[in-house]
């Protein structure tokens, strides 16, 4: 079993990346490469890996949607009690990653997250199918649950004090802004040799552009 995991690889030959070549800014090559992956027809091109950690440096990592971009930074919305925006409250220090399997490419975001105003979580919130809306409230994230029909039934109780309004952002749900200190660009190459590009905001507010060894 272990001999034949240890045998799966792939040689990455779609694309090279070089940094003569790449925009002078990190939001400028990230939405390049955004359009090659829209235009790709990748399922879910805006998933991507959000790690956190503890104070005490435990880290924790899933998927989270990003839902906008600019340079203000990356956005993405979830409930504020749970595991993450806990760890979020209390470490700001936060790590992104992208993966887009069909272009041999990755994006790794380094920054700090905030959240996002007000205005800007009761927008996304009001724009999102009804049952999302109600699952928001319904659902205590992180937080143990007896059974499936507890859920459910969580559900059907919001979803019944609604039927004659729409529901309204709960104070514990919204959105968080990730302001990129460092942004990698990862094109694969054959034989492991990948290309990286690094971007780092240095402390006069420009970005420095470097390659690492792969």
């Amino acid at each position: 079993m272990n001999q034949k995991i240890a045998d799966l690889r792939k040689d990455y030959k779609l694309a090279s990346l070089d940094e003569s070549e790449v925009a002078p800014y990190p939001l400028s090559q990230f939405g390049k490469w955004w359009q090659d992956a829209i235009h790709s027809e990748i399922e879910e091109p805006n998933a991507m890996t959000l790690a956190t950690s503890t104070p005490d440096g435990h880290p924790s990592a899933r998927i989270v949607l990003l839902k906008s971009f600019d340079e203000e930074g990356f956005l993405f919305f979830t409930n504020y009690e749970s595991r993450k925006g806990q760890e979020l409250a209390a470490n700001p220090h936060v790590t992104l990653l992208f993966f887009w399997r069909e272009l041999e490419r990755q994006v790794r975001i380094e920054g700090t997250v905030s959240k996002a105003p007000m205005a800007v979580s009761n927008e996304y919130y009001n724009s999102r199918p009804l049952g999302s809306r109600i699952g928001a409230i319904a659902s205590p994230q992180s937080k143990v649950i007896p059974d499936r029909s507890f859920l459910e039934e969580q559900v059907d109780q919001v979803a019944s004090k609604y039927k004659q309004e729409a529901p309204q952002r709960p104070d514990y749900w919204g959105g968080y802004l990730v302001k990129p200190q460092v942004i990698e660009f990862w094109q694969g190459r054959s034989s492991r040799l990948h290309d990286r590009i690094l971007y780092t905001l240095t402390a006069e507010g420009s970005w420095k552009i470097e390659r690492l060894a792969p």
